[in-house]
């Protein structure tokens, strides 16, 4: 049976959405915030007290957009030598079972931050005083979002589906099963 070229699911557009206005937001408002900064460190020798401290809790968030935005395309490193040198029902078995894996590691993940919210809670940043469970927070959402990438691609390549994206983007194929 040959895999069937499919459209991205409400689930993966919305994803998409959400993350890439996340990107883009956070990556305008760290520019803006450092840009201004510099200005004003230059015109007047002064600097905003919080200038420094926004862009560190943004990063994070930008950085969790991004990963999670590039597994959706499928655009991670992947060694595949050993899978492609076997035959098309071995390799869908390898990438419903590899999936499943990376799903079931990224849910240990989401755990492990979850369990670590309370701790680092009371954690405060010095100026703006925003708590430490602000940015694992973050990275829960993304390895939950990973996560749920994962078993996608894992029910995709059990049913035989390829997202329509994956053929006109180089090193797709391979990440997505």
């Amino acid at each position: 049976m040959d895999t069937v070229v499919v459209k991205r699911n409400a689930l993966e557009r919305a994803i998409v959405v959400v993350c890439s206005a996340l990107l883009w937001l956070t990556m305008t408002v760290i520019f803006v915030i450092l840009a201004a900064n510099t200005v004003l460190r230059y015109i007047s020798g002064t600097s905003l007290q919080w200038a420094n401290e926004v862009p560190e809790l943004l990063f994070p968030w930008l950085v969790m957009a991004g990963v999670v935005l590039a597994a959706e395309k499928g655009a991670h490193i992947a060694t595949v030598f050993l899978v492609d040198s076997v035959g098309p029902g071995a390799r869908r078995i390898i990438a419903i079972i590899a999936w499943i894996a990376v799903a079931s590691l990224y849910g240990v993940l989401v755990r492990a931050t979850w369990n670590m919210l309370e701790i680092v809670h009371d954690e405060r940043s010095p100026i703006l005083q925003v708590p430490g469970s602000v940015t694992y927070a973050c990275v829960m959402v993304g390895m939950l979002l990973l996560a749920v990438l994962a078993l996608l691609a894992a029910w995709r390549a059990w049913r035989r589906e390829r997202v329509e994206h994956d053929i006109s983007e180089p090193g797709a194929q391979a990440a997505q099963g």
